[in-house]
């Protein structure tokens, strides 16, 4: 059986380019092997152990109806291909697998899955310019585990964060449309060449934008720059060819004039998930569309589109477009095309095979600029104007404010004496670099106490709130299961990154239009100095949400965010009950240590329940990884419950 095990089952979904008389197959999809050893050696690729550990309860195969057959696809994209039925072109769902996304197969034995850093080199996450390693201030937690570790480059060079930048929809370093950068990656390379003088190179806005400082440029959607120099990074120096003005513009406002990505459909690198969360976007209609990067095959793209019918109801339909050796694309051998412009006019002209003809792009939003302005990293207190009050806390208040008289920001002010101003400044700096969709965008600070720091603001607030007193009441489990996919979605960049939230719970969670959430105060916990915090039992302490080894011994990982987020799954479900309701904090580190962990909500699934109790495993190294996590939550209604039927509170 030894060549059984050591045979690598068939994970691999990238498919070499076809020629152009060489068709699709209907029905296509990639198998793996079946066998038990086989599993086997999948699940030791991912860092599981196999002991004689039971399976966890709830999580049978025949429970959830998942099909033996199905079980090596890794990622349950349904992509539709045509085919030729001698009647014109029809569209089959081929089920494309997905490396990297373990969404079926380590369900088999969820809690066996380690992330521990340095333990699993098979999903450990490792950029292609590594970040810059970056020291931190010593905390009283004990030993540090936030320093982002250096990685060997075949380069030999490190990403120079101050020099990187991101585009709005395009090329590899797709923003997506609600800020921040792919959900994909952390921070890429400027895909434009740099150094550029005497404005050599044409671009064009993509969106309106108002000028904040004297030295910006205001514009409109389809204005023309020559770029004087793009070394700056998230800024850069332009001369509008319409005014003939010089100033500053923010680079992912901007791309290459006549590229694809100065095209309104492309969304650059956009994850499956995101473009049907903005498809599905309620007033959007049947035939909306969007192209986007494949996430399954390397050079390729997916037209995305918003499809009806009778059995599904509102859904999006997924096409491989593939290229031609010549330069060509398609996405049936039967209708080539020479660019990719091309083919979406010929299927907004007719289907042609597609489940619907493209009718209009996908509305979006502006994305957030990286940073204020120019330089603006920090700003004088009296840049910023306080307006309305959001929230207080025990170490400050949220303020909803405008800066420089321009620009509508969040602004967290806290208590002289919370944290020191230059720890602050430091680990502000490390914040600053984290850029993802899912996390709230750090723009700047005030350094001298009281400290300001000033976000992105976010039109619902805080989830907390959202969930106990705004809409949020009204929402059924798949939209709080997405709100919980987009929070796992954003710690497991965390988790690549090697950092640590320490304070992931309900109340640093920020709700924006169409229910997107963002993490935030990431990282600031551990910079409090408060006395009746860092006891760890004092009142201002959040011990409900707090793993035993964190609480009682001080050690914070990524692990123990997990196990946070375990409990931040109950405020969801609960609408914003507190957790360990009737226990006080004594109570449950106390009950906790002993093996006590909460039952099932109320018209919670048994099934989310158990991931529930997979973050609250006692030994940190047995808790998921959050890219599991967000795997499995983003395809919780099609693998474990597709009979889902809404009750009364869920």
């Amino acid at each position: 059986m030894k060549g059984d095990r050591d045979r690598d089952p068939n994970w691999s979904t990238g498919q070499k380019s076809q020629g152009p008389n060489q068709e699709q197959k209907e029905g296509e999809h990639e198998q793996g092997t079946q066998d038990r050893e086989g599993y086997t050696h999948t699940l030791r690729q991912w860092g599981c152990s196999f002991g004689n550990s039971p399976r966890p309860a709830g999580l049978s195969l025949k429970k959830h109806g998942i099909k033996p057959d199905l079980l090596n696809i890794a990622d349950n994209e349904d992509y539709r291909e045509l085919k030729n039925n001698g009647n014109g072109l029809e569209g089959k769902d081929v089920t494309r697998g997905r490396r990297h996304r373990h969404a079926a197969v380590p369900r088999l034995i969820m809690g066996c899955i380690k992330s521990k850093e340095n333990k699993s080199p098979s999903i450990k996450y490792t950029p292609e310019n590594p970040p810059e390693p970056v020291s931190t201030s010593a905390s009283h937690y004990g030993t540090e585990h936030t320093t982002v570790a250096p990685t060997s480059s075949t380069k030999g060079t490190s990403v120079n964060f101050n020099s990187l930048s991101m585009t709005p929809f395009g090329g590899s370093s797709g923003v997506t449309p609600f800020g921040g950068a792919s959900s994909s990656f952390s921070v890429v390379p400027n895909p434009y060449p740099t150094g550029l003088t005497g404005g050599v190179t044409i671009f064009v806005a993509l969106y309106d934008y108002e000028a904040r400082t004297t030295e910006d440029l205001s514009f409109k959607k389809g204005e023309r720059f020559q770029i004087i120099n793009n070394t700056e990074g998230d800024w850069w120096e332009a001369r509008s060819i319409a005014t003939g003005k010089n100033g500053y513009i923010p680079s992912n406002y901007v791309a290459p004039a006549d590229s694809i990505q100065a095209e309104e459909w492309y969304f650059g690198k956009m994850g499956r998930k995101d473009a049907e969360r903005l498809l599905l976007n309620p007033g959007n209609q049947r035939g909306i569309f969007l192209v986007r990067e494949s996430e399954t095959t390397k050079g390729a793209y997916s037209l995305s589109i918003r499809d009806w019918d009778e059995v599904r109801g509102d859904n999006v339909k997924h096409y491989k477009i593939r290229k031609l050796d010549n330069g060509g694309y398609y996405i049936t051998t039967r209708a080539p095309f020479d660019t990719l412009q091309k083919l979406v006019k010929h299927y907004t002209e007719h289907a042609d095979g597609l489940c619907h003809k493209l009718t209009t792009v996908c509305p979006t939003v502006k994305p957030q600029t990286q940073g204020l302005a120019k330089d603006a990293w920090e700003i004088p207190r009296e840049s910023l104007r306080l307006e309305v009050k959001l929230g207080q806390g025990c170490f400050g208040e949220v303020w909803m404010g405008t800066w420089n008289g321009t620009t509508k920001v969040a602004i967290k002010t806290l208590k002289p004496g919370t944290m020191m101003p230059e720890a602050f400044l430091q680990e502000a700096q490390i914040m600053k670099k984290l850029r993802h969709d899912k996390l709230v965008p750090l723009y700047a600070v005030v350094s001298e106490e009281p400290i300001y720091i000033v976000t992105e603001f976010m039109a619902k607030g805080i989830l907390l709130d959202f969930l106990k007193e705004g809409d949020g009441k009204y929402l059924k489990l798949p939209q709080l299961v997405d709100m919980a996919a987009q929070i796992a979605d954003g710690m497991a960049y965390i988790e690549r990154m090697n950092y640590i939230h320490r304070d992931l719970r309900a109340a640093n969670i920020l709700v924006g239009e169409n229910l997107v959430c963002k993490i935030a105060d990431f990282g600031l916990a551990r910079l409090i100095e408060d006395n009746e915090y860092t006891a760890r039992q004092g009142a201002k302490f959040p011990i409900k949400w707090t793993a035993p080894e964190a609480a009682l011994y001080g050690r914070f990982t990524i692990k123990s965010d997990v196990w946070s987020f375990g409990i931040l799954q109950t405020e969801l479900v609960t609408k914003g009950r507190v957790p360990y309701p009737g226990m006080v904090n004594r109570e449950v580190l106390e009950q906790v240590e002993r093996g006590y962990r909460m039952p099932c909500p109320q018209g919670c699934p048994e099934s989310l329940h158990d991931l529930m109790n997979l973050c609250w495993k006692k030994d940190p190294d047995e808790r998921p990884t959050f890219e599991y996590i967000q795997s499995f939550l983003e395809d919780y209604f099609t693998a474990t419950e597709p009979q889902y039927q809404p009750g009364e509170n869920l």
